[in-house]
């Protein structure tokens, strides 16, 4: 088969979704029913393929996003699983970045719930087409319409059903598939799922089927010329159709086609796999790569072909054995094992050592690989996370990616001399696996200090540091990391006069400094006023300010929502510098906070609880008394959801409490929702 044809069969895809919604559990299917893996591993007893880290299977929670690939109908899928928790929403975001497809799995009983949305905001960001996958039909409260209900009115975008369930909760036996026309239903008596029946829709069925199809067909010819044509005139539209039509519309983030299931009982993943083999794109149905030239800054293309020159990003960075292994998109052009290649973004040459196809943490050499690979590297001794590998006779730098910044904080400090030779070897090594840890050494108190995203982040990162390297530690208590804000606005000026070698050096500015909205982040200005200081000094002014903002007047934080315009100052010939007007405006901003009445801002976070409804009352008394505020509450019959807005501070150990006043019965998820004062 030909690269090309090798392409076009090809499908890069991710399973994303709210924690707990059975991502790990569709991937362990869909590796069994490929032939990939030969039995069920399952998530509760860990013993599932995709979850191979300790602490994901003590935890049975999914830790760090799996790569793995199979094969059906003669399609080859690479398949990246991806965490549910907020903590580690990084690792999503970097599988997003190189994704061609996303499998969104729902809990058709929780339907849309809050980290559904931000894994769904997070696969708009970087364009990826998505189909729906409404697990857990089988479930007591199980609610199919409710679920596609809840997706049209949180996105921007259409569920399109080409499928519905027959029957739900314990009478969940099928799906009927509105393309087809068929019943495809899933013998009880085969307890892994191989075996299903493909059947007539019977004539007793409800007449919802109806309806259904008919908003399938009337959707499709919303957003298809071809087909709109064909249902007005009223001719019939065949299944190849309605599949091409549906396709297109997927891969140009029209609609997004639903199916539904129950992972757990192996019913509705044959049919789920072949949608991602129908709708979802492969690598030459996607536009062409986009970067810029490092040298020129000129905007380059390279589109998913072997005959292209090499561009590939690396998504991910793990130490595997004490050997540091690169994870690697390849977006075009091909790479050989032991030849050299081009790290663009650091300006340096690499060898690649070995190429690997990965299956978790097992894995296959190869000796080469091309263009829509999904591949594991050893060798790249420069590389981090965001870097752009190509060739160095025709470079071209990716778009870089964003890291969210950490929200909470614990010192950490060794418990001997030779734990802390093993712990400043091991914090730089999990630091380059994980861009969203931060690490700092505090002198005054001889302690090491680790940011990261959650409670759970750095409870997993600690753990690791302990096992993998047994470097022992003593742990502080976790601290929330402020951010420092002004509540008035203020006039200040400032003047700097010093002779520094044989140079004056002179600066004097004055600045406007105001309060903005809450995230409205901080305004530089974008001119001088008056015409008093030369337009040379300007970039100096700026630099002045932001290098002020990473460190506020109250404890040292950075600082946030604040606009500053410059509305004077002065300039003298041969005395006035960059150095002199940088450090004016650096104090006159230190300055300006100090009058302004500095205030901390700390970060709340939204808490959504999914509880019994007879323990609404301890819930919600429990949020008051973290001087939390309850934003809304529904009752979904037997349990109810309560969404409410809490100091991070306040929600340490929340989980056992709210273990303790339910009886373990309700579920709570938690992110990051903003900066403000409580």
């Amino acid at each position: 088969m030909s690269l090309e044809a090798k392409l076009s069969r090809t499908r890069n895809i991710g399973i994303i979704a709210h924690i707990d919604a059975g991502k790990t559990t569709v991937t362990e299917r869909i590796l069994f029913y490929t032939g990939r893996s030969h039995r069920m591993g399952e998530v509760h007893n860990g013993e599932a393929v995709m979850d191979w880290m300790p602490q994901e299977q003590e935890r049975g929670i999914t830790i760090t996003s799996a790569v793995t690939n199979c094969e059906w109908k003669n399609h080859e899928i690479h398949i990246i699983d991806t965490p549910g928790h907020v903590d580690f929403t990084i690792e999503v975001e970097r599988c997003l970045r190189v994704l061609d497809g996303a499998v969104v799995a729902f809990c058709a009983v929780g339907g849309v719930e809050p980290q559904s949305e931000t894994v769904w905001h997070q696969a708009d960001k970087y364009g990826v087409p998505k189909i729906a996958f409404i697990n857990k039909m089988d479930r007591i409260g199980a609610d199919f319409p409710k679920a596609i209900r809840m997706m049209k009115e949180r996105f921007n975008s259409i569920p399109l059903p080409i499928q519905i369930p027959v029957g739900e909760e314990e009478q969940f036996s099928g799906v009927v598939d509105l393309i087809k026309q068929k019943v495809i239903t899933w013998s009880e008596e085969d307890t892994v799922g191989l075996s299903f029946e493909l059947s007539d829709i019977p004539p007793d069925f409800p007449p919802q089927v109806e309806e259904y199809r008919e908003n399938l067909i009337e959707t499709i010819a919303e957003v298809d010329d071809g087909i709109a044509e064909k249902y007005l005139e009223g001719m019939d539209i065949s299944e190849k159709e309605m599949i091409h039509a549906i396709r297109k519309a997927t891969i140009s983030l029209k609609i997004v086609p639903v199916l539904c299931g129950a992972a757990l009982r192996n019913k509705g993943i044959q049919p789920l796999l072949d949608a991602v083999v129908d709708f979802l794109p492969s690598p030459v149905d996607i536009p062409p790569v986009e970067g810029v030239h490092p040298l020129t800054g000129e905007n380059e293309e390279r589109y998913s072909s072997g005959k292209e020159h090499l561009a590939a990003f690396a998504f991910k960075v793990v130490m595997d054995e004490g050997r540091k292994m690169t994870y690697l998109r390849v977006y075009s052009g091909r790479i050989k094992s032991g030849e050299d290649v081009y790290n663009a973004t650091k300006g340096k040459k690499e060898r690649i050592a070995r190429l690997l196809k990965m299956h978790a943490n097992k894995r296959e050499r190869v000796e080469e690989v091309g263009a829509g690979d999904i591949i594991a590297v050893i060798g790249l001794k420069n590389a981090t996370t965001g870097d752009t590998i190509c060739d160095e006779s025709h470079p071209i730098i990716l778009e870089p990616m964003e890291f969210y910044e950490p929200v909470i904080t614990q010192a950490i400090e060794a418990r001997t001399p030779s734990d802390q030779e093993k712990l400043m070897v091991a914090l730089d090594k999990l630091v380059e696996e994980d861009p969203t840890i931060r690490v700092k050494y505090v002198d005054e108190t001889d302690q090491t200090v680790i940011s990261g995203m959650g409670e759970l982040h750095l409870e997993i990162f600690i753990d690791r540091l302990i096992r993998e390297f047994n470097a022992h530690v003593n742990v502080g208590r976790p601290r929330v990391v402020y951010r420092e804000t002004i509540k008035n606005a203020v006039e200040v000026e400032e003047r700097f006069e010093r002779e520094v070698g044989e140079r004056k050096h002179f600066g004097h500015v004055r600045l406007f400094m105001e309060p903005k909205e809450r995230g409205g982040g901080i305004e530089l200005p974008a001119e001088i006023e008056g015409g008093l200081i030369p337009e040379e000094f300007h970039a100096a002014i700026v630099e002045g300010i932001r290098e002020a903002t990473l460190s506020g007047v109250i404890a040292g934080y950075p600082v946030l929502d604040v606009k500053v315009r410059i509305t004077g100052g002065s300039y003298r010939e041969g005395e006035s510098s960059e150095l002199g007007y940088k450090v004016a405006t650096s104090s006159a901003f230190k300055k300006g906070c100090l009058q302004a009445e500095p205030i901390l801002l700390e970060p709340i976070v939204k808490v959504d609880i999914i509880t019994p409804s007879e323990f609404v009352g301890e819930v919600i008394g429990d949020i008051n008394s973290r001087r939390g505020e309850v934003e809304s509450m529904t009752n979904r019959g037997p349990v109810s959801e309560i969404s409410a807005k809490v100091a991070l501070e306040r929600m340490f150990g929340y989980s056992t409490d709210l273990r303790s006043i339910t009886q373990g019965r309700a579920t709570f998820s938690m992110q990051f929702s903003e900066y403000d004062k409580r």
